[in-house]
């Protein structure tokens, strides 16, 4: 837990990152950078899908559409929360020549977007034969 409280505190001063180790080449940092910005990207795409969900399918019942909406729109917050902390995570572990770090979220939010394309499904033949 302290260790995730000073990775965010880094969020907002990432001159400091810059303070350990060495600088790593900077084609790994650029890289590092465009994951960054790829799961950007998908956050932005999770919070779209959220207000679609809510805002095109006025004729579901309204606690399937909020419901999708807010799995959704919660997923896409976690996604852009989550590109910051894994961007400093990688910088620091780059710098410190240490592995890149780990992680099970996107496992998690793979499969958090196939149930939800699955209600859709689901969803999408009932409306057919309605």
């Amino acid at each position: 837990m302290i260790e995730f409280a000073r990775n965010v505190r880094l969020w907002f001063v990432p001159e400091e990152v810059r303070a350990e180790g060495r600088t790593p080449d900077y084609r790994f940092s650029l890289a590092n950078e465009r994951t960054f910005l790829a799961w950007l990207r998908t956050s932005l795409a999770l919070i779209g899908g959220g207000f679609a969900v809510d805002q095109f399918l006025p004729d579901l019942r309204w606690g399937w559409r909020v419901g999708l909406a807010l799995v959704l729109l919660a997923s896409g917050v976690l996604c852009a929360l989550r590109a910051v902390n894994h961007w400093v995570r990688c910088e620091r572990a780059m710098r410190r020549g240490e592995d890149l770090p780990v992680s099970r979220f996107p496992a998690v939010l793979g499969i958090v977007v196939a149930v939800v394309a699955v209600a859709m499904v689901v969803v999408v033949l009932l409306r057919g034969e309605g």
